[in-house]
């Protein structure tokens, strides 16, 4: 059967529908939302199937949409309309069947069963074999550069069928509308649709194979690249080597100012560094994504913001920033920095406290009540002093009397509506199974 018969067969297109749906996301330049696409398909389905078997589909341009990186900078990304979004993912699916039997073992990224934790595992086992000089490869605007007829070149490799292609091509120049305009891609695989990730890594599998049939160890997670050598002379040749590679078979750019032969304390793969205890090679989160979680925390709980809002919606979304940042970085070694964060942000969640309670006749009260309550064995003097303190919320809130009465297993404590905050060193302990 012909590859564009198993795009458009029964199941695989109801299979891509389904992925859609489960996905959500925006609406792209008609406005159509994922809510709308079944009522749409039901009207339009014959039609549609028709066009793209005859090669007559036409592709809606993307709509640009600008997402901030940790460095301050912003990501474009690329939103086709749900109705695209299905037919890439209808595409992407027999691709990626055909691929994952040709794929390096040591490309993570996007693919079934491997992730992130994948990767930095294969790192390490590079590591503690002695190969300790690494190279971090950085191409520049990778998503934007990649060369359509090199890539499509490299399609027909494994997909020898000529109406794929032409749908594929068709959505590589499918043009971006941004501010009203619509404007040509004549390079690159703008990031958001579904066959994006899917094109990127048959385009990198070049780079991966050129790796191994040099002998190379490498791992790659997407466009992130790290290659492992035992000397900084070895590291150095290869870095040189591999630059003009790129430069010359796949036209990619290299960034020289970021790819960079460095020791692995100094490294940054996918937000994670490494460190060496107890003679063998861990990781822990760089400096950078440990500032990112205070930041955005703090934000979020600014005390005039935080008073605003009831309690139990600022514990439900704080516990949500916690358990996807731990669960990204628990194969980390970070035990004192999270003892730290539990500390910090119950002191924030303190603050927002006093602050909703207002008066020094309110904050009386309820330290008094909460105080009798639990049996904290303060007296009256005591929380009288701290409730009238003139000394400011921040230090109000850090004196002894308020931590003991609002004390962690009292904030741990549910709620109403069942929110009761998160201990983060407990929920880390938890998931690294100490």
């Amino acid at each position: 059967m012909e590859l564009m018969e198993v795009i458009l067969s029964k199941d695989n297109l109801n299979r891509a529908y389904k992925k859609v749906v489960s996905n959500k996301g925006a609406c792209g330049v008609d406005g159509m939302s994922v809510e709308e696409l079944g009522g749409h398909l039901r009207e339009n389905q014959e039609e549609i199937i028709n066009s793209l078997r005859n090669r007559t589909y036409i592709p809606k341009p993307v709509r640009r949409v600008y997402i901030p990186k940790s460095n301050g900078k912003q990501r474009p990304l690329g939103i086709p309309t749900v109705l695209d979004r299905m037919i890439q993912q209808s595409i992407a699916q027999p691709i990626t069947d055909i691929y994952e039997k040709v794929f390096s073992d040591y490309s993570y990224g996007f693919r079934p069963n491997r992730s992130c934790h994948d990767a930095i595992k294969q790192s390490l086992s590079y590591l503690n074999d002695g190969c300790e000089w690494l190279i971090d490869v950085d191409i520049e605007k990778f998503f934007d550069k990649v060369n359509h007829d090199k890539l499509i070149q490299i399609l027909r490799e494994q997909v020898n069928d000529s109406s794929t292609l032409n749908l594929i091509r068709k959505y590589l120049r499918a043009g971006v509308m941004e501010n009203g305009l619509e404007k040509a891609t004549e390079t690159g695989v703008p990031q958001g649709g579904p066959l994006s990730v899917v094109l990127s890594n048959i385009y990198l599998d070049k780079l991966d194979k050129e790796l191994e049939q040099r002998g190379q160890r490498f791992v790659r997670y997407a466009d992130d690249v790290q290659i492992f050598t035992k000397s900084e002379k070895a590291a150095n040749r290869v870095m040189k080597s591999i630059t003009s590679w790129l430069e010359r078979k796949l036209f990619l750019k290299v960034n020289m100012t970021k790819t960079k032969v460095v020791r692995p304390t100094k490294s940054n793969f996918l937000g994670f560094t490494f460190l060496k205890y107890d003679g063998k090679w861990q990781v822990k989160p760089t400096m950078e994504k440990k500032k990112a979680i205070r930041q955005k925390l703090s934000e979020y709980l600014k005390r005039n913001r935080g008073a605003s809002r009831p309690l139990v919606v600022t514990i439900k979304r704080v516990n949500e920033i916690l358990r996807g940042w731990i669960n990204y970085f628990r194969i980390g070694m970070m035990k004192l920095f999270i003892k730290d964060l539990g500390a910090w942000l119950r002191h924030k969640i303190r603050v927002i406290l006093l602050k909703q309670w207002k008066t020094p006749k309110t904050i009386y009260r309820n330290l008094a009540y909460l105080n009798k309550k639990y049996k904290n064995g303060f007296d009256h003097e005591a929380i009288f002093k701290v409730a009238n303190s003139r000394l400011g919320l921040y230090r109000q809130s850090g004196m002894n009397v308020v931590n003991f009465i609002l004390s962690p297993d009292l904030l741990e404590t549910k709620i109403k509506g069942g929110a009761g905050l998160l201990n983060p060193l407990q929920y880390y302990l938890r998931k690294v199974g100490i």
